[in-house]
């Protein structure tokens, strides 16, 4: 089946740039070339954005196309279907297309709608006694915060960039780099701790001792990271505060959560500078294995950085990045395409990260199709390391790296694969409860906020069907 053109509505996009510019409609008509009326209908989605006046626009305001996608809405839509399969909306369902209408139309009230259920759901979750906040978990905050910035946040992804370019450009050996930086400009030590696995902590600054302590015996990435991560707790926090204080989330714990979250991305952005890295990723295709020998890093390390190639202007390919234990427990999810993951429930079985964990250390390959019809190039591989001991127990971890079917070809991943034929694509769900695949053999659950028939005279694939959505 050939792949088909989607239409672009950016009504929402349209409205915030002639907002920011501090244009009339009449004005922004007159600066792109087009109507008034033209105008108004795109604001209001009753007509998509044409190529040609898109590429007008970008010219124009030295934006990319990528400004104008509707990544925001696909989240929004995604959100809303899992939450009216709540069994409490039993009673007032609303179709796909009514859903997707209210994103479009008016997303600071569906914005306001999701926030209103998160608080219902922890208020039902706790005991209306002790209950003192209605506030989603902070862990879930931070989530939502990190994807309204599409995962890439602008100073603090600079301030690494320069760090690197005045510090570490042409070093072979970079964490002797970042020790020696640290012992020249902070005056400290770094020592090598034998019970810091123990104390369950990965480094540890002692400033009246000048000393920083690592875990004896570590991976060489690791290291690296731990002394990225320590240089930007040293010199950019006031940095870090600043982005809390304008646009963070308002809840305590949340900002705590927000603020190891910012630090890390800084770590992140050190030792892989955008520009360099971006560079890397488009030559060697984005072969993750070559990215990560190449910059001597881990492998999630390069998953995770190759999910925030966002810089207006220079973006790179926008992926998604999940990181999942053996029980499909989410550990971290961030996303700067259309994906969303499952808010309920667990996410889907027929998705490849699950099949990673039966061949270790291996990638496996999928091109999947989401239920709003998007199709994906998955690579999925477990990372961690090996027991030290028969009684160690360690933790089975994989991850994914997803982009667009319309990015694949720029992958090595792509290779040998027919795009533009999807009889072998995958159909993949947000879960079981938000799920309206009902052919699915592999459901566990029936589909919630519609109608069950369970069939009298005759006996589908799953005991249980929902009946179509008026």
């Amino acid at each position: 089946m050939p792949r088909t053109k989607t239409k672009l509505f950016a009504g929402n996009r349209l409205q915030h740039l002639r907002k920011r510019e501090g244009l009339t409609q009449s004005a922004m008509a007159d600066l792109v070339g087009v109507s008034l009326s033209y105008q108004n209908q795109l604001e209001r989605n009753h007509r998509p954005l044409p190529t040609r006046l898109l590429q007008a626009l970008c010219e124009r305001f030295d934006l990319t196309p990528a400004w104008f996608s509707d990544t925001r809405e696909a989240h929004t839509i995604q959100a809303l279907r899992e939450t009216m399969a709540d069994p409490v909306f039993k009673n007032a369902p609303l179709s796909f297309a009514k859903m997707t209408e209210a994103a479009n139309q008016n997303p600071e009230l569906c914005k306001a709608f999701l926030t209103l259920y998160r608080a219902y759901s922890f208020n039902q979750e706790r005991d209306a006694d002790t209950a003192k906040h209605l506030t989603p978990e902070p862990y879930e905050a931070v989530g939502n915060w990190v994807q309204e910035h599409r995962n890439y946040f602008h100073e603090l992804d600079r301030a690494a960039e320069e760090f690197y370019e005045n510090i570490l450009p042409g070093s072979d050996q970079p964490d002797e780099a970042l020790i020696h930086y640290l012992q020249t400009k902070h005056g400290l030590q770094i020592i090598q701790s034998a019970d810091m696995e123990s104390r369950g902590l990965v480094w540890r600054i002692d400033q009246h001792k000048r000393q920083i302590s690592l875990p004896h015996n570590q991976p060489h990435e690791s290291t690296l990271f731990f002394l990225a991560q320590i240089i930007g707790q040293l010199e950019q926090s006031r940095l870090i505060s600043d982005i809390l204080r304008r646009e963070g989330p308002k809840d305590h714990n949340a900002q705590e959560l927000a603020r190891v979250y910012l630090s890390n991305y800084f770590a992140g952005a050190l030792i892989l500078p955008y520009t360099r890295f971006l560079e890397q990723a488009q030559i060697m295709h984005y072969d993750i294995d070559k990215l990560r020998r190449h910059f001597s890093v881990s492998f999630e390390q390069i998953c995770h950085r190759l999910s925030t190639m966002q810089r207006p202007g220079i973006e790179g390919i926008a992926f998604y990045f999940l990181k999942l234990d053996i029980a499909g427990n989410i550990l971290k999810g961030f996303s700067a395409n259309r994906f969303s993951q499952a808010r309920f429930g667990g996410p889907c079985p027929l998705w490849n990260v699950f099949r990673a964990f039966a061949t270790p250390g291996q990638i496996q390959v999928q091109l999947s199709q989401t239920t709003d019809d998007a199709i994906y190039l998955n690579i999925a591989r477990t990372v961690g390391h090996e027991g030290s001991s028969y009684a160690d127990r360690p933790r089975q971890i994989a991850m994914v790296l997803g982009c667009a079917i319309a990015d694949a070809p720029k992958t090595v991943y792509a290779a040998g694969l027919n795009l533009d034929d999807h009889t072998l694509v995958v159909p993949i769900g947000p879960g079981c409860r938000a799920c309206g695949r009902d052919q699915c053999s592999h459901r566990s659950l029936p589909v919630s906020g519609r109608i069950l028939d369970t069939g009298s005279h005759a006996r589908g694939v799953v005991p249980y069907r929902a009946l179509p959505e008026a």
